[in-house]
């Protein structure tokens, strides 16, 4: 799988290092904390991302933010497929980095809905209850303790109980 359209991972204009960004300093008052409005297009794609401040190269990769993407149309499928505004199809897609899906893209019948959707994983997120360690293949796991402390899940017996 490649990188989502204009993932913060990109090299462009939409990269979460990019103190400049407008999109950074955005906030959602409906999302959990450390989650951030980078993306809203008006009745299109939205991306929220995870704490941009610290996934900035200098403390944890950019490209292994999490990120979670509101997007028209079906997952796995061409963007050009889905027009904004004539779909009957959401998607949430959420990425711990380009190629590591953390749960499988869900989809919905609004937008409206999968922005509710995608604030639910988000909380979810916060909360613990998502196993980002199980969505590696290979895990990397220096790194995932770093994870664990910054989401502050250093105990690995707390997670869907907590």
């Amino acid at each position: 799988m490649s990188d989502p359209p204009d993932s913060p991972s990109d090299t462009g204009d939409d990269s979460p290092a990019d103190a400049d960004s407008p999109a950074s300093s955005d906030s959602d008052p409906d999302l959990p904390e450390g989650w951030t409005v980078w993306n809203d297009e008006p009745g299109g794609r939205a991306i929220f991302a995870y704490r941009p401040d610290v996934f900035d190269a200098d403390q944890f990769p950019p490209a292994c933010m999490p990120t979670l993407y509101v997007a028209a149309g079906q997952a796995n499928r061409p963007a050009a497929e889905a027009e904004y505004g004539r779909t009957n199809v959401w998607r949430v897609e959420f990425f711990l980095e380009p190629e590591v899906e953390l749960v499988p893209a869900r989809t919905y019948d609004t937008r409206a809905a999968a922005v509710e959707g995608a604030r639910e994983l988000a909380a979810e997120f916060v909360r613990g209850e998502l196993d980002y360690r199980g969505a590696y293949q290979m895990p990397r796991e220096e790194y995932l303790d770093e994870l664990d402390d910054l989401t502050d899940r250093s105990d690995p017996e707390r997670g869907r109980d907590a």
